[in-house]
């Protein structure tokens, strides 16, 4: 079995460059992975604030009291507050991936700007009631800021869109004769009102009912879902010119004033969502499991009798930190200084000796320390050592100082004689008299 093991273990450097190769493709994913989330976000960001986009819609909508609101998707939305679903379309070739232009020509003549899925779009308004804007305009029509008819979308694309959506075959497109097309409306508050389309994009279809424009040239309608869906409701809107609700088309006419009108009635009270996103995120939340357990049974453990013990806990634990912090507090800048690790224990010999009442035996350590620190102050560290005792120390005194000398000797007979507990007092006084005698020698010299 040792001989399994060795076979099969992995070896060292090897492993750990396995692991370094791994790490640096996850990483280059992710970065890779971040930077298509942020073109793509940015790409949406321009579409909607173009001429093309719905952001005025929205900034128009919100300020006249109506909610309204921009969706791109990354969180579940509840579809029960949901009045109006607004789905802008910027794909004529549903459930196919966009061809990247290669020229600026093929770029200003791209009629795809944002790739949708069909079954993504059905499964939203089969949940709500949803407002189907259709594409119309090329990308060049973006980038240029020009409106002109030769930038319109193919009509065999939006047949296809609506078929795909509806189900309806007998939707047929239908040109505008004159530069621009009125459509006449009359609001809720019974006020007549003229859209105003440059290049109509209408359409006639035997299954559609129109809400503006006739039967045989409407803009706006009311269209069955795809056959066999599984919808909640049976009807959808459909916009086949969104020159009503867009950024371009909003200043002409009455259009801003009937895209209010017109969504205020369709939304009642509820919101109205402008849909961006490629995936379905609305949800029901009748439909959802209910749970057996909630936040009211964890609740219960907070309120009394356990409230009391958590005020307790609470309190002991404040205590405790607050005794903690006082007792030792922050860790000292000088602790690590050369040095102190001897200080610091001759400072805690100290203060044992003190607490013990060895006042005594204090005064003899004092004594040695101070005759070590006078010689290293007067003969330098190098020959300090010579005499840092008391038998050397005296011999120098007798020899530089023999004034001092006699007194110095009798401060330190005294204080060898001491008894170790010693009452503070005089143990006070032979330390004066023994830093007098020093410090006369220090100046002397």
């Amino acid at each position: 079995m040792s001989d399994s093991r060795a076979t099969f273990a992995p070896r060292g450097p090897a492993f750990q460059g396995l692991r370094l190769e791994t790490l640096v493709i996850a990483a280059v994913c992710v970065i890779v992975l971040a930077a298509g989330w942020y073109l793509l976000a940015q790409r949406q960001q321009t579409l909607r604030s173009s001429p093309s986009g719905l952001d005025g819609l929205q900034i128009w909508l919100a300020s006249n009291g109506v909610g309204a609101q921009n969706f791109s998707g990354g969180w579940l939305m509840d579809q029960t507050s949901v009045g109006l679903l607004i789905v802008p379309i910027y794909d004529t070739l549903l459930n196919e991936e966009r061809k990247a232009p290669t020229t600026k020509e093929e770029l200003l003549a791209q009629q795809d700007e944002y790739d949708f899925t069909a079954s993504a779009i059905l499964t939203k308004v089969q949940k709500v009631p949803a407002l189907l804007v259709l594409p119309k305009w090329r990308s060049g029509m973006r980038l240029t800021g020009l409106a002109h008819p030769v930038l319109n979308i193919e009509t065999t694309r939006l047949k296809a869109i609506v078929k795909k959506l509806t189900g309806d075959s007998s939707f047929e497109p239908v040109s505008a004769r004159a530069p621009f097309t009125t459509f006449s409306y009359r609001s809720q508050e019974d006020k007549d009102l003229n859209a105003e389309i440059y290049s109509a994009q209408m359409f006639r279809s035997n299954l559609c009912t129109p809400l503006l424009g006739t039967k045989d040239a409407m803009i706006l309608a009311e269209c069955p879902l795809k056959a066999g869906s599984d919808a909640k409701g049976e009807k959808v809107l459909v916009l086949s010119d969104p020159d009503l609700v867009n950024n371009h088309g909003l200043r002409l006419g009455d259009n801003a004033t009937i895209a209010l009108n017109f969504l205020r009635s369709k939304a009642g009270q509820k919101n109205i969502v402008i849909d961006y996103s490629r995936s379905n995120w609305l949800r029901d939340p009748s439909a959802e499991p209910r749970r057996e357990r909630s936040w009211d049974d964890l609740r219960r453990f907070f309120g009394p009798p356990f409230l009391t013990l958590w005020i307790g806990a609470a309190l002991v634990l404040g205590l405790f930190l607050w005794r903690s912090a006082l007792r030792y507090g922050p860790i000292r800048s000088y602790a690590a200084a050369p040095g102190e690790g001897k200080n610091l224990a001759v400072r805690a010999r100290a203060r044992l000796m003190r607490m013990s009442g060895q006042d005594g035996a204090l005064v003899g350590d004092y004594a040695d320390a101070r005759l070590s620190a006078t010689a290293d102050a007067l003969l330098g560290r190098v020959n300090a050592h010579h005499y840092a005792s008391e038998d050397g120390f005296l011999k120098f005194a007798d020899r530089r100082h023999p004034d001092q000398a006699a007194q110095l000797r009798a401060v330190l007979s005294r204080i060898r004689q001491s008894p170790a507990r010693l009452p503070a007092s005089e143990a006070i006084q032979l330390i004066d008299e023994l830093e007098q005698v020093l410090e006369q020698i220090t100046n002397d010299a």
